[in-house]
């Protein structure tokens, strides 16, 4: 990882963790979120991590696994990063489904928390 910038190795870092607590144990998350957090799940709106806890820790799946098919990471002009992931997980037995998920990560104390959150299923309804 020593040659790429700082911050795809911050945002990187990040998406592992992220990823690895969500499928093994997403009570711990809440370590990731500050009360000034939001996410956005499937265009439902949730500020700050109680909330945001309550809604991932609901999400009505016993098992998932996430498997990450591209990521990508940018720096902003208030000394943040952008990520988006794109994948495709698996639920309990439910089929294979693709999904995008962005972060805006913000150092805060010497750690990095993600202040926004947004997650859609890659569903298309052509209806």
């Amino acid at each position: 990882m020593g040659d790429k910038p700082i911050w795809e190795q911050i945002g990187s870092s990040f998406i592992q963790h992220y990823y690895q607590l969500f499928d093994n144990d997403r009570t711990q998350l809440g370590a990731i979120y500050i009360d000034a957090s939001c996410l956005t799940w499937e265009g439902q709106q949730f500020q700050g991590k109680a909330a945001i806890m309550e809604k991932l820790t609901s999400l009505p799946f016993q098992k998932i696994q996430h498997s990450i098919t591209a990521q990508d990471h940018q720096p902003t002009p208030d000394s943040c990063i952008i990520s988006m992931v794109v994948g495709q997980l698996k639920a309990d037995e439910d089929p294979i489904m693709g999904f995008h998920q962005m972060f805006l990560l913000k150092n805060i104390n010497d750690a990095w928390v993600c202040t926004n959150d947004m997650f859609r299923l890659a569903l298309h309804n052509f209806g």
